[in-house]
């Protein structure tokens, strides 16, 4: 049985402003009709896999939990890492989980990658499978079809010729220009894909021997974790100790017996626009087009515009990425896209939220997202699923206005409960103790106006919370 180990953590930062540090592009549908996330959990259910494990942070388990019941997942493990330590001490967590079968088989794979040959990915696993079974330590590696500096690399002894697995020789970091050309012309290197498999106990012999120092750490945050409602968090003191090291750095490039399984999956990691535009379909001429998008004139360029209601129009455009948001709007030559991190620093520094903050905001029992903000006043519109609800909370700060323009609500204030309909609404006083919920089967939707002299969302006393949630600004 292969058990997956799917890393979900993410800054946000490739895909800016479709993808943001509150709702990183493995959540968001780039492309298809789901999201990456949800393509990756698909891509692994079939008979082959077992149980997933999933890597994720705290600000996402809700949706992770969500996109997993999208997929028909109930039986997931999600565990929450306190915070980000990169690749290595998320995967030895996960293989620690499962020390008790010592001959289970690991695929580790990133959720933000698109595959769009599933077939030939599944052929590919089960080529790895055997080498796995063997005690072999195996990557992934993709035949380059161009010159690409934002990958890594894999050296292999020859070009591929067919053969299911080869010797790994070493891995590359990502190369200039020159060093690419000079690669990809050689041919007997692949892209590194970022997904790994192995036997449990060989992996965790690769870290005893090459980092030692992050078990004590790694097994300290899995004993000492703690059920959190479906999901279980990593001790995070323990956690902290673990050094915020990559797999490659910590194990693969130090390993001397390693495998590549060369994948012709249609695998792309939509690391850039640039990269979103190679997956699109496109038309006559080279332009991949949003269906809010119009193309006058112009060749080899990316238009998309993610609201419905905002047309994005390109006139005599070459090589251009434009993507509209509600609230930011990216124009870039294709070539730079892979600099996203560069506009989301100089944002930051500007002190602009759209650097990693949406107009809508993700909550376990739905969304809000602000219509218009004042010096004293503020519009949200808030969804909230059947049958969930808001902390029962109050504010010190701020009264608000409910307006119900869908579905119903019940309406806790003090020790009154109101049933409110389409058109009905209702008034929350300074400091009275009140609460939201969805009693229907439909989405509700209503209109909040909050006025008062702070509207901040750390403005809050939380009282009681069916969501287990810390008592903090984004919890709402």
């Amino acid at each position: 049985m292969i058990y997956p180990v799917i890393l979900a953590g993410g800054s946000g930062t490739r895909l800016w402003p479709l993808s943001r540090k509150s709702y990183p592009k493995q959540f968001t549908q780039i492309t298809g009709e789901t999201s990456l996330f949800q393509q990756t959990i698909s891509r692994l259910s079939a008979p082959d896999f077992g149980t997933p494990l999933v890597m994720t942070g705290a600000d996402f388990r809700f949706v992770v939990a969500e996109q997993l019941a999208a997929e028909g997942v109930e039986d997931a493990e999600i565990f929450i890492e306190p915070e980000a330590r990169n690749t290595a001490p998320a995967i030895l967590t996960a293989a620690l989980r499962l020390e008790t079968t010592p001959d289970a088989i690991m695929l580790v794979a990133p959720s933000d990658h698109v595959m769009t040959d599933q077939q030939a990915f599944l052929r590919s696993v089960r080529a790895a499978v055997l080498a796995a079974d063997e005690g072999a330590i195996t990557t992934f590696g993709i035949r380059p079809d161009r010159t690409e500096t934002g990958f890594g690399y894999l050296e292999t002894n020859d070009a591929p010729r067919g053969e299911p697995v080869l010797p790994l020789v070493r891995f590359v970091e990502k190369p200039d220009q020159d060093t690419a050309e000079k690669m990809v012309s050689a041919g007997n290197f692949l892209w590194n894909a970022g997904i790994f498999m192995f036997r449990v106990d060989m992996i965790l012999k690769a870290f005893e021997t090459h980092a030692p120092e992050l078990i004590g750490p790694c097994r300290a945050a899995l004993t000492l974790a703690r059920t959190d409602l479906d999901f279980t968090r990593l001790d995070a003191d323990a956690y902290a100790r673990a050094a915020d090291i990559s797999i490659d750095y910590a194990v693969m490039e130090k390993h001397d017996t390693l495998s590549v399984v060369p994948m012709d999956a249609g695998w792309s990691d939509l690391g850039s626009w640039n990269s979103v535009w190679g997956v699109e379909e496109l038309d006559g001429d080279g332009n991949a087009l949003s269906q809010s998008a119009t193309a006058i004139d112009c060749t080899g360029s990316l238009l998309r515009s993610v609201d419905p209601d905002i047309e994005i129009v390109g006139l005599g455009l070459d090589g251009v990425a434009a993507i509209a948001t509600r609230d930011a709007v990216l124009v870039a030559d294709m070539r730079d896209t892979e600099k996203m991190r560069q506009v989301v620093t100089t944002l930051k520094a500007k002190g602009a939220k759209q650097a990693e903050d949406f107009q809508r905001c993700h909550r376990p029992w739905g969304y809000y997202e602000t219509l218009t903000l004042g010096k004293r006043f503020q519009v949200k519109r808030i969804m909230v699923k059947p049958g969930a609800q808001l902390s029962l909370q109050s504010h010190m700060h701020r009264a608000e206005h409910w307006v119900v323009v869908e579905g119903s609500a019940n309406v806790t204030i003090g020790d009154t409960v109101t049933l409110l309909t389409e058109n009905q609404s209702t008034y929350i006083p300074l400091g009275e103790v009140h609460r939201l919920e969805n009693p229907g089967k439909v989405p509700l939707h209503l209109i909040e106006v909050q006025s008062g002299a702070y509207l901040g969302e750390d403005d809050i006393i939380r009282y009681e919370d069916i969501y287990d949630r810390a008592d903090n600004a984004q919890a709402a």
